[in-house]
């Protein structure tokens, strides 16, 4: 943290010199974000940005918008991106299987997904056999959620039984224009898509339900980046801090909605988005979103779901299982707060 508390202490006594002396450099920094466009829960990167909490924190952000979550999560791996925002269920598995060097380091714990139907009578695991399901990508976060709920309530095979079509984050506006009737959706997709085709949108499953307590989405790093250049990571992290504090101020629900413009949401569904997130604190409200007991739901999950399907899918039966203490990286939150403006 030596180059943050520099910036500090000069900033006390050298108001005089200020004119003088050059401005050190922000540090670059990339993060991946799922979905194109992104998804909502990337609207906290887009408000770190563009209110100026990242350069507050001396960090020129560069946010990446990929096909998916799992992509994303790939891109760190290969150590293309700084960070990613990555489905807790699919980094659990990375990590277990591949010995993948990741850490969670922030996270976001409430996941918001449904499996939806454009049609009331067909809500039932008989309607959905053989039929195309919108997804984001193959073993992509929407597709983990469907393998999930057809494994669990269906005793189905998905791709076998159930196909599967990728559009990244299109699924709701391949619904609306009637091109599919199922598909893995996020909340703030429903009014759109039944404003845009003027037809209810009918739950067929929310993962809440299948899957009680399972951790959503991962802030994640290589751990060899963060020991290199930990400092970053420590500011990386208070941002994203001071954003969601923002975020949780129902005075900054007009600001928030428009900085959430990246998403595509605009005027009263950014609004209604940026509402019905809040409420169910989908961004952590002051805490660091990495709670033991959801994350480790998510890893038991997928230890089942690698059973099931004889390490097809999840957590190959012969590996083991990754631990809280492996998985995460709880000190940059703890200096974060020291850091915190």
């Amino acid at each position: 943290m030596k180059k943050f508390a520099t910036i500090l202490t000069g900033a006390v006594f050298a108001t005089g010199l200020a004119a003088a002396t050059p401005a050190l450099a922000a540090d670059k920094f990339s993060v991946a974000t799922p979905g194109i466009p992104p998804v909502f829960a990337g609207t906290i990167l887009y408000v770190a940005r563009d209110a100026g909490i990242f350069k507050k924190y001396d960090l020129d952000v560069t946010i990446k918008a990929m096909n998916s979550g799992a992509a994303a999560a790939k891109a760190v791996d290969s150590g293309s991106v700084d960070a990613s925002l990555s489905p807790s269920q699919f980094v659990v598995r990375m990590v277990s299987n591949a010995g993948a060097p990741l850490k969670a380091i922030w996270g976001m714990e409430h996941p918001d997904w449904l499996i939806a139907s454009m049609d009331a009578s067909k809500v039932s695991c008989d309607s959905i056999k053989g039929q195309g399901v919108g997804v984001d990508s193959k073993r992509g976060a929407r597709w983990i959620q469907l393998n999930t709920y057809l494994a669990r309530k269906c005793k189905m095979r998905i791709e076998k039984d159930v196909p599967t079509v990728p559009m990244s984050s299109n699924v709701g506006t391949a619904m609306a224009s009637g091109q599919l009737n199922f598909g893995v959706l996020h909340i703030d997709d429903v009014p759109v898509i039944e404003r845009m085709s003027g037809k209810k949108v009918h739950t067929v499953a929310r993962l809440e339900d299948v899957v009680p307590g399972v951790h959503y989405l991962m802030m994640i790093a290589r751990a060899n980046k963060i020991a290199a250049n930990r400092d970053a990571y420590v500011r990386f992290v208070a941002a994203l801090r001071d954003a969601s504090k923002m975020i949780h101020d129902k005075a900054n629900t007009d600001k928030i909605a428009k900085l959430a413009g990246a998403t595509k949401r605009t005027g009263a569904d950014a609004i209604y988005a940026v509402n019905a997130y809040r409420e169910m604190e989908f961004w952590p409200n002051g805490t660091l979103g990495l709670g033991k007991d959801r994350i480790m739901k998510a890893v038991a999950n997928q230890v089942g779901v690698g059973k099931r399907t004889k390490g097809r899918g999840g957590i190959n039966p012969k590996k083991t299982p990754v631990s809280y203490e492996q998985m995460t990286d709880l000190t940059l939150w703890e200096d974060a707060k020291k850091v915190m403006k």
